[in-house]
């Protein structure tokens, strides 16, 4: 598959791409100053929205999740094809244990449609429904466990960094535990 053909070409409202970074054993320091670099210049181009890194959990895992959000997929479509980030994914091939792989998805479609397949997307409100489901009880539980958590460990009440940690955990859980689960115990009203 070329590099055009991993850009949606029917996507108005906003685009996102999931790119993932398996990194080789030792290099973990060497690749977190490469995405200190590449960070401002990604959140610097036309259309940038959002900028979110799931780094990997120690004996976990050793892969990184960056999820970037575009205002519309041309914008996502320059910056992923841009002189300055090729360049940059060639300074940090030597560091990863992998290929440079990325899913350009349009707003949260990523989470709805299986991996790899040629399925429709379900209508936004039945979108809007199944993720607020989802969202609902993380959003009501998770900060009951975590903040006694963060005070145990000595993390000072911070609203914002509070609120860092309770949403890391949220994304976190929506992304590899919730909604790849979720969305196929509700698949058959989904694509109804």
């Amino acid at each position: 598959m070329g590099e055009e053909d991993k850009f949606p070409q029917n996507l108005q409202q906003g685009a996102t791409v999931v790119i993932t970074h398996r990194v080789k054993e030792g290099q973990q320091a060497g690749y977190n100053e490469w995405l200190n670099e590449i960070g401002p210049l990604c959140r610097a181009s036309l259309g940038h929205l959002d900028w979110h890194i799931v780094r990997p959990l120690p004996d976990l895992s050793e892969t990184y999740t960056i999820i970037v959000r575009f205002d519309t997929a041309e914008h996502l479509q320059e910056w992923m094809n841009s002189e300055v980030r090729r360049r940059l994914i060639e300074k940090v091939r030597p560091l990863l244990a992998g290929d440079d792989d990325f899913l350009v998805r349009s707003g949260l479609d990523f989470w709805f449609t299986p991996s790899g397949a040629k399925a429709k997307v379900p209508v936004r409100w039945k979108q809007f429904l199944v993720t607020w489901s989802a969202i609902f009880p993380l959003a009501s539980c998770v900060p009951l466990a975590v903040m006694p958590l963060l005070r145990r460990i000595g993390v000072p009440p911070l609203p914002y960094l509070d609120t860092l940690f309770i949403s890391g955990i949220i994304v976190f859980l929506m992304v590899y535990v919730v909604m790849p689960r979720y969305t196929r115990l509700v698949q058959r009203w989904l694509f109804a």
